[in-house]
């Protein structure tokens, strides 16, 4: 049996309850002798289609239990695992958010929404494709976050089909890459990928192959913020441009 280092820093996960592809990004992309603990929320109902409103309503949900509990391993660094919980809302309710996950874990905290905007401007780009499996209301809003942080989307493309909670998690990532490439544009300097649940990470390389642009998934976004904050090297695998800048 090889023995695994664990002396590294704790990453907690808050984790949306119905949200099945979030662990395993993570768990592929933690830094080595690192740990991932994860704690699932709700806030939201399994049923209806995430729309504006549910993705609101779980933005401001009571996560005190999910945190007190996540909170019994000490962790590090704490990260808000859904994006479009806190951009429906906008900038100022995602930074409050980051700081009372701080306040009440005693570790540094990141949002996905916070760590996106974080990503884009680590590579120094102000036009971006935009794509992600919501509903238009939210993409919207997800437009609106970005252009707030003086981000320009230059082209916004969506699935163009209803999701339920798990059909986001459903998606191949031969389907997200063609998401992807459907939200390029010659003025994008880089295509974003919005949304915790969405198998993007598995196609980073490709779609930066193909289109020539760095690629900023939420997932990605998150593990590159706390690998910057923490002073963590580039290890193996880890897929994407941006993380060249470590």
């Amino acid at each position: 049996m090889t023995l695994i280092p664990r002396s590294g820093p704790k990453i907690g996960v808050l984790v949306p309850f119905t949200n099945c592809n979030l662990e395993p990004d993570m768990q592929l992309l933690c830094p080595p002798g690192a740990t991932v603990h994860f704690e699932r929320m709700g806030g939201y109902d399994v049923d209806e289609i995430p729309g504006s409103d549910q993705m609101a309503g779980l933005g401001a949900s009571d996560i005190s239990g999910s945190l007190m509990l996540l909170s019994g391993v000490r962790p590090d660094v704490v990260l808000y695992g859904c994006t479009s919980a806190t951009l429906t809302h906008g900038p100022e309710f995602d930074r409050d958010l980051a700081e009372k996950i701080k306040a009440g874990s005693g570790a540094l905290s990141f949002t996905a929404a916070g760590s996106v905007v974080a990503a884009i401007r680590a590579l120094g780009v102000t036009h971006v494709g935009f794509a992600s499996p919501y509903l238009g209301e939210i993409n919207e809003q997800a437009v609106a976050f970005l252009a707030s942080q003086g981000i320009e989307t230059v082209k916004a493309h969506d699935i163009g089909r209803a999701l339920g909670n798990y059909g986001q998690g459903e998606l191949t990532p031969d389907e997200v890459y063609d998401l992807a490439v459907q939200a390029d544009h010659p003025r994008a300097q880089a295509i974003v990928l919005s949304c915790t649940d969405m198998r993007a990470v598995e196609c980073i390389s490709r779609v930066e192959a193909a289109l020539g642009k760095p690629v900023v998934t939420s997932n990605q976004a998150m593990m590159f913020c706390l690998m910057r904050v923490l002073d963590l090297p580039r290890h193996h695998g880890l897929p994407g441009r941006l993380f060249d800048l470590l």
